[in-house]
């Protein structure tokens, strides 16, 4: 995307109107494995803490018959007359009894990420919505577009008819996916379907607006379709399931504000990719490399030359690499000749004083009588 410095802004019939510039964001180095962890951390902060009752299986009096009965010796409900009597109760074993290890409420539900982090995952996350491979590999119907950021005129913002925006959708030829998210819809499999959320279907395009002067209100029902201000980009919307990708629709003015919006983040500076180039293969097979290693070929094999000497055994390979190499091996040799010079001189200094002979006067008064 960096190579592209425009993108086109489309009308309400679909045509070329003018262009823009394209964010600094799009630039941002696209990191999958920094997008699902943030997804996931965000994406626990929406459930809501549930337990069971603190007394639950503790309802009623039992004690133990204790031994001699030839039952066992687990609590047993008390009274007469009725089938409760003589049951096990408390055991989590037994009919009626509490369940193993309760569910607590102080159970870590929510996890505090670190905002650089979400920030971060946030720009990557926009950056791989401008990549058209990124998007039919999530499943987005976007072959019938022209180019990807697709960019539509501020006066989108203004509509307030949902036939309104499902013809500007299909002038611009992003109704298929909608009709993928249509053609989806089936019945959950699971309890869930008894639970208020009975069925389920893919995500659609991501409307993004800078102000809402009726637009939320012409896309809502459009099956699929989700709405979100550029001032409030959110990573679950932009990246669901932790899946970069997002088939993304912006009008002008909010693709012209996503510049100020990270310029507004203090402390934040955008990532910048470790190279230019991403496409290794072609900077490997270039002009400008592959002269230099043709130049450095051997003439009579005529193959490409191949370093296959171990800098950490070859001598000249390690000083061509690292010229301070020779004088550092130089001077640890120096230092340990010296410390073996000064251990010999130790040496011969205890072994000079061990041998001296003893004096005359010293030998004259032992052998005196």
């Amino acid at each position: 995307m960096a190579a592209r410095p425009t993108v086109n802004v489309r009308g309400l019939d679909g045509a070329a109107s003018g262009s823009v510039p394209l964010p600094a964001v799009f630039t941002a180095p696209i990191r999958p494995d920094v997008v699902e962890a943030i997804h996931k951390n965000m994406a626990k902060n929406k459930r809501q803490p549930y337990a069971v009752a603190t007394n639950a299986g503790h309802q009623t009096s039992a004690e133990s018959w204790g031994t001699g009965r030839a039952v066992a010796r687990i609590p047993r409900v008390g009274g007469g007359g009725t089938h409760r009597s003589g049951q096990a109760a408390f055991g989590n074993m037994v009919r009626g009894g509490h369940m193993f290890a309760p569910t607590k409420l102080w159970r870590r539900w929510f996890i505090k990420s670190n905002q650089n982090q979400k920030r971060f995952a946030t720009a990557s996350a926009l950056a791989a919505t401008a990549v058209p491979s990124l998007l039919l590999a999530r499943g987005h119907r976007v072959e019938e577009l022209e180019e990807v950021p697709l960019v539509v005129a501020s006066s989108v913002e203004s509509l307030t008819k949902t036939k309104e925006a499902v013809a500007l959708l299909k002038s611009v030829g992003a109704y298929d996916d909608v009709v993928k998210v249509s053609n989806s819809r089936k019945v959950r499999a699971g309890v869930g379907k008894i639970r208020n959320r009975r069925h389920v279907q893919r995500r659609g395009p991501l409307v993004i607006y800078n102000k809402d002067d009726g637009i939320v209100k012409a896309f809502r029902n459009i099956p699929g379709v989700e709405l979100c201000s550029v001032s409030a980009l959110n990573l679950l919307q932009l990246a669901p399931g932790g899946h970069v990708g997002r088939f993304c629709i912006w009008t002008e003015a909010a693709f012209s504000a996503l510049d100020d919006v990270f310029k507004a983040k203090s402390g934040f500076t955008l990532p910048v990719a470790k190279i230019a180039n991403a496409d290794v293969t072609r900077l490997i097979n270039s002009d400008e490399v592959q002269s230099v290693v043709r130049a450095a070929g051997s003439s009579k094999t005529k193959r490409p030359y191949t370093q296959h000497k171990n800098a950490l055994k070859n001598r000249s390979v390690l000083f061509r690499l690292n010229p301070y190499a020779q004088a550092s091996i130089r001077s640890e040799l120096r230092a340990q000749q010296q410390a073996k010079a000064a251990k010999a001189a130790n040496k011969a200094k205890k072994h000079k004083e061990a041998k001296v002979p003893a004096s005359k006067e010293f030998l004259e008064q032992l052998l005196a009588p």
